[in-house]
Order: C-alpha cells, then sequence, then structure tokens
C-alpha cells in the first residue's frame, strides 16, 4: 500500500477523520481527539496503536519500531516502504481504531465499532 492508499482505508473507518498537526503529520482520528494513525506528510513514515500483549512481537520484525513518544501507549512505526502486506496492514489500521474507540464512553461507541 502507498501512502494514499493508506489514508483512504483509514478515513474509511467508522467515524475516521484527519487533520494536520506539529508542521507535517496527517492525523487520523475519531471522536474529535483520540488518534489511531499518523503519518508524516513526507511519505517517511506511518504510526499507529497495536494491542499491549503483541506490542514486543510487532517491534521485533524488521521494519517495524516503537514509535517515538507513543511506545509507551503500545504505538508502533513503519518506515517506508511498509514492511507489511496491504492485507495485514488493513488489519492493524483496523484494530488500531477499534482499541481506540474501546477507551472511549460507551454512548460514544455507538456506531464507531465494526
Amino acid at each position: 500500500m502507498d501512502q494514499e492508499q493508506v489514508a483512504q482505508f483509514c478515513l474509511g473507518l467508522p467515524g475516521a477523520r484527519e487533520d494536520y498537526k506539529w508542521g507535517g503529520v496527517r492525523v487520523f482520528s475519531i471522536a474529535g481527539t483520540k488518534m489511531f494513525a499518523l503519518q508524516n506528510l513526507r511519505g517517511e513514515s506511518l504510526a499507529f496503536k497495536v494491542d499491549p500483549e503483541l506490542f514486543l512481537g510487532h517491534v521485533d520484525r524488521p521494519g517495524v519500531s516503537p514509535a517515538p513518544y507513543l511506545a509507551r501507549a503500545h504505538w508502533v512505526i513503519l518506515r517506508v516502504p511498509y514492511p507489511l502486506e496491504a492485507a495485514e496492514l488493513k488489519q492493524l489500521l483496523q484494530r488500531s481504531h477499534q482499541l481506540v474507540v474501546a477507551k472511549l464512553p460507551k454512548r460514544a461507541q455507538v456506531g464507531l465499532q465494526i
């Protein structure tokens, strides 16, 4: 997947919106401010949240590293070209979205779950 395909997939998830922050980061979020993916506008990287129990397994893979400043919240970063197949990357982005949805109040989760 290229950068624009990733962006279109993220925006296709329920309640997803995009914003630009920090002088060059495309932020995909839900419920206003709850981020689930970050994309460097120079096309260099993609970061997203993973399951806490799978975090160490992900960062052991070639091309996958702990995300700077966000690793304590179990975020990983991929450098371009993405080291994952399209199907696996979509699954991980969808899971990141759902991990964030699960942290929202129950009334805010309505319509955002897949």
